[in-house]
């Protein structure tokens, strides 16, 4: 398997870039800032759709498709929200094709100019309001509760496979509402289930909470979130969810008679989660040695390596093992045999190590004698031999026990990584030495919040939901301060 990793203490964002590559979860591509998501890693991307689609739908939301490009014209009107993508947006100017006269190459036809530029999404609210004109005309039309799978393009400079690409896979909600209350309700349920997806499917820890007014999404009133901490200290943002009140509906002239027969503007929510939680995945769990998948996740949950010399013996193993492979499969876990005469035990271990595999089992001719395997977990690099007739029951309760004690794990670094401080010296310290969340008051002016970014790069990564009101001092200025935020520095 080549060299060994760069350990974390070393440098963690080289470890980072080395795990995702040599882990087969994507590489660079030939297109600046855009990455290839290999199959490993897209199966790992599938799972984690397959289960948030799954309770999408359980709560009554429907999957659609909308344009990948916009029309310039409609980006320009919500300004909030065309000032906020500006920056980042990627850009049609032409139709067409031609070969150079001069026989350089090929070269962008002059004359195949569009009438109107058309923007590559970078997030779809615009395109999407403009339909729900169309859908929208009464109350009995409402709510409209849907979401889409798809790629968008926000132009990046600084790029970092899977958190941060000018082009990255996401879920986007959109969804229209009758008074201001429902559409509340739905940011709210919409952070509850990626928190409830975070934590119990990625066994990631998060803290759910409300954006400040300069962190809020282009557009939002409000901006729910759910904040996660990686073992370097520094904060992920996990997934938002929008309360977008009437601004889209007014900027779209979306309106429905309601039952007393008045118009009235529709409200809107918009939430997503983009392929930013496959960083987060990777970075919550993972050690020097390679991968810590969480079993829910898994592409591959539990991977059967035989130790033998000669194709007889590998044929008596693979007989032996039919049975174990079939009733772990009847059970709902995935199990993958690796039988490849290509590549020595040893070389598999590391392999399926470095890949995060959560349970291994090993069999060879002793083994075979004694009737048992031996059990390797994952999250542990724990041994145990355990015997043949009861190690389907016995891997069944391991890839539980997996699930729970990385997350629990992953609980205890965030508790012991949110630290108090009163002062700004004390607040400098905590950044510097020990990272993490810092609980601070803060006086709630943006132009603080600035002069603190600027001071220390830490940003307000939420106000926690809930957080019990505690009068005090800020931070930085002194002003009374209602109840603490938490900081960090973040991806």
């Amino acid at each position: 398997m080549g060299k060994k990793l760069t350990k974390r203490s070393e440098d963690y964002s080289k470890w980072y870039n080395e795990l995702v590559v040599r882990a087969d979860l994507a590489e660079n591509s030939g297109v600046r800032g855009s990455m290839v998501i290999k199959p490993y890693g897209y199966a790992i991307w599938e799972k984690m759709q397959a289960q948030l689609d799954k309770m999408f739908k359980e709560t009554g939301h429907e999957n659609a498709y909308f344009p990948l490009f916009i029309p310039k014209s409609y980006l320009s009107r919500e300004a909030a929200h065309v000032e906020g993508f500006a920056k980042e947006c990627a850009v049609v100017t032409h139709y067409r094709l031609k070969n150079a006269e001069d026989g350089s190459g090929i070269i962008v036809d002059p004359d195949a100019k569009l009438e109107e530029e058309l923007i590559v999404r970078p997030t779809s609210e615009t395109i999407i309001w403009d339909t729900y004109k169309k859908w929208i005309q009464s109350y009995r039309d409402l709510p409209v509760l849907v979401n889409q799978w798809a790629n968008v393009v926000r132009w990046e400079m600084r790029t970092r496979l899977f958190l941060r690409t000018s082009e990255f896979l996401w879920q986007e909600g959109h969804t229209a509402h009758a008074t201001r209350e429902e559409a509340i309700e739905e940011a709210e349920l919409m952070m509850n289930i990626y928190a409830e997806f975070a934590e119990s499917f990625m066994g990631v820890p998060v803290i759910k909470g409300l954006k400040t007014e300069s962190e809020r999404f282009a557009g939002a009133l409000e901006t729910y979130c759910i904040e996660a901490l990686m073992q370097d200290g520094k904060a992920l943002q996990a997934g938002t969810s929008h309360f977008l009140g009437q601004n889209f509906a007014k900027a779209f002239d979306v309106k429905f008679a309601n039952k007393e027969g008045q118009q009235e503007y529709v409200w809107a929510t918009s939430w997503g989660v983009s392929t930013r939680l496959m960083g987060a995945l990777v970075m919550t769990h993972s050690d020097d040695n390679g991968l810590v998948l969480p079993p829910k996740l898994a592409p591959i949950q539990v991977v059967i390596v035989p130790i033998y010399k000669g194709e007889e013996q590998l044929q008596a193993i693979s007989e032996k093992v039919e049975g174990v492979v079939t009733e772990l499969r009847s059970r709902g876990i995935s199990v993958k045999f690796d039988n490849r005469d290509t590549h020595k035990p040893g070389w598999k271990f590391n392999e399926y190590e470095l890949k995060g595999v959560p349970v291994r089992l090993g069999i060879g001719m002793r083994d075979m004698e004694n009737n048992t395997y031996e059990v390797a977990r994952r999250d542990t690099l724990e041994k145990q031999t355990i015997a043949a007739d009861q190690v389907v029951d016995h891997v069944e309760a391991l890839l539980e026990a997996i699930q729970e004690n990385i997350y629990r794990k992953a609980l205890a670094y965030r508790e012991d990584h949110i630290t108090e401080v009163n002062t700004f010296e004390e607040f400098k310290d905590v950044l510097e030495n020990k990272g993490g969340f810092i609980a601070a008051h803060w006086d709630g002016t943006p132009e603080t919040e600035e002069q603190i970014k600027e001071l220390t790069k830490a940003t307000i990564r939420c106000i926690p939901l809930n957080n019990n009101a505690e009068e005090g001092a800020c931070v930085l200025t002194g002003k009374p301060s209602k109840q603490r935020v938490l900081f960090a520095k973040a991806y």
